[in-house]
C-alpha cells in the first residue's frame, strides 16, 4: 500500500498517456479516516503499472479503503477504522429483522448521519476507475462499498456487491424508494427530535446513547405497513445467488484481477480472489495493512502483492517455518513471479496497498 498522502498520487501514476484526456479531481483528500503509512516505492509504482498495462479487461473489487480519502471510515484500519476507535459493531441482519428497538435504534442513526454521508464526493481513485471503463480498460467492478461513491464518479460497469444505503425497501411486499425520500418521512414523524452525534460510522450512521433513540419514530411501508430496511447486505446476511453468478461471469471474461481497499477479510468478496486463483489469472493487491490474499501465494499463479504498513511488527515470511522476523519501515518487497515460481527480493515482507486501503 502507499502513504495516505500519496494515494491518490499512486492512481495518477499509472495512468497511460493518453488518460490525460479525461479529468481527474484536484480536491485535496480528506484524510481523517485514512490509517498512517510511509511514502510508494516508484519501483512498485511502476510495476503496478506495467500490471495494468499488461491487462486487456481487468477486473477489480474495491473495498471500504477506497473511500477514506473521501472522508468515510472503514472498519478495520489501524487507529483510524471503527474496530480501533469503539467497541460498537455493526447492527446484524437478525437483529435488525426481528427486533423493533434495533430498527428504531439503526434509522434514529441514520437519519442523523445520513445528510453528511449522502454529501460525500469520489475521489481520485473512483474517478481514475471511471477512466479504465471508459478507456476499455476496466472489464468489470466490482465494490463491496454501499456508499454510491463508483456511482456518483460516473462507473457504469459496476455490481454493488452489497447492495447501497442510497435506496431502501420493504421487507414484506419489496417496494423501493430513494433513501432521500424516506428522510422526508424521518422529518415528518419525528418534528421536534434532536440528537447530537458522538461520533461517525461507517455505512452512513453514527454513535447515540439509547436515551436518545427512544423517542424516535421509525415510519413503515407506505404500501403494505412493513418493515423498511436499507438496500444493503447487513453482516450476518448473504449475497443473493443471482448476483454472485453474474459477477463469476464477469470474472471468467476476464484476463486479470486488481483488489483496492480492502482486507478481504469478508467472503463474499474473498470468493472472487480464490476463483481467481483458480482460473490462474495474475492478481494485484493493493491496501493499507494486512489483507487475507497471502494465502492465494499458494499455487502456480502470478501474484504481485506489495504493501507498507504503518510500523514494524512481525511478520512471517516463506520458509522460515515458524519463525517470524520483523518488518522495518520504509522498505517495500514485492513478490515478483518467475515462470510459475514466486520470487521474493531479500528485504523483510511487507503486506501490499493503495489508495487509502484498508476494509
Amino acid at each position: 500500500m502507499f502513504s495516505a498522502r500519496k494515494l491518490s498520487g499512486v492512481f495518477r501514476a499509472i495512468r497511460f498517456h493518453h488518460f490525460r484526456s479525461h479529468s481527474v479531481s484536484r480536491a485535496s483528500p480528506n484524510l481523517t479516516f485514512v490509517p498512517a503509512c510511509l511514502p510508494p516505492d516508484p519501483a512498485e509504482v511502476e510495476e503496478l503499472q506495467h500490471f495494468v498495462s499488461n491487462s486487456k479487461r481487468l477486473f477489480v473489487m474495491t473495498g471500504a479503503g477506497i473511500s477514506t480519502e473521501s472522508g468515510i471510515p472503514d472498519y478495520r484500519s489501524e487507529g483510524v477504522g471503527l474496530y480501533a476507535r469503539t467497541d460498537r459493531r455493526p447492527v446484524q441482519h437478525a437483529e435488525f429483522v426481528r427486533s423493533a428497538s434495533a430498527r428504531q435504534r439503526y434509522w434514529a442513526r441514520n437519519f442523523v448521519g445520513w445528510p453528511q454521508f449522502s454529501s460525500h464526493q469520489p475521489n481520485t481513485a473512483h474517478l481514475v476507475l471511471r477512466d479504465w471503463e471508459k478507456l476499455g480498460k476496466l472489464h468489470w467492478l466490482v465494490t463491496q462499498n454501499v456508499d454510491a461513491l463508483h456511482t456518483k464518479a460516473g462507473s457504469q460497469r459496476m455490481t454493488e456487491l452489497h447492495g447501497c444505503t442510497h435506496r431502501v425497501f420493504c421487507l414484506a411486499c419489496g417496494d423501493r424508494i430513494l433513501r432521500s425520500e424516506l428522510q422526508e418521512h424521518f422529518e415528518a414523524l419525528n418534528p421536534t427530535w434532536k440528537a447530537e452525534a458522538f461520533g461517525v460510522a461507517p455505512d452512513g450512521d453514527v454513535f447515540l446513547t439509547d436515551e436518545q433513540v427512544r423517542s424516535f419514530q421509525v415510519p413503515a411501508c407506505r404500501k403494505c405497513g412493513g418493515i423498511l430496511k436499507p438496500d444493503v447486505t447487513f453482516f450476518g446476511d448473504t449475497v443473493s445467488q443471482e448476483k454472485v453468478s453474474f459477477v463469476h461471469q464477469r470474472l471468467a471474461e476476464s484476463d486479470s484481477m486488481l483488489v483496492a481497499g480492502s482486507s478481504m477479510q469478508v467472503y463474499s468478496g474473498y470468493r472472487f480472489a480464490l476463483a481467481a486463483r483458480e482460473k490462474k489469472l495474475p492478481i494485484a493487491v493493493l491496501n493499507i495493512g494486512p489483507t487475507r490474499n497471502h494465502h492465494l501465494r499458494k499455487g502456480k499463479i502470478s501474484i504481485w502483492e506489495a504493501a507498507v504498513r504503518s510500523g514494524a511488527r512481525p511478520l512471517r515470511t516463506p520458509g522460515e517455518g515458524s519463525k517470524p522476523r520483523t518488518c522495518q519501515p520504509r522498505r517495500f518487497s514485492p513478490l515478483k513471479p518467475s515462470g510459475n515460481r514466486m520470487m521474493m527480493k531479500k528485504k523483510p515482507l511487507f503486506c501490499l496497498t493503495l489508495p487509502c486501503c484498508s476494509s
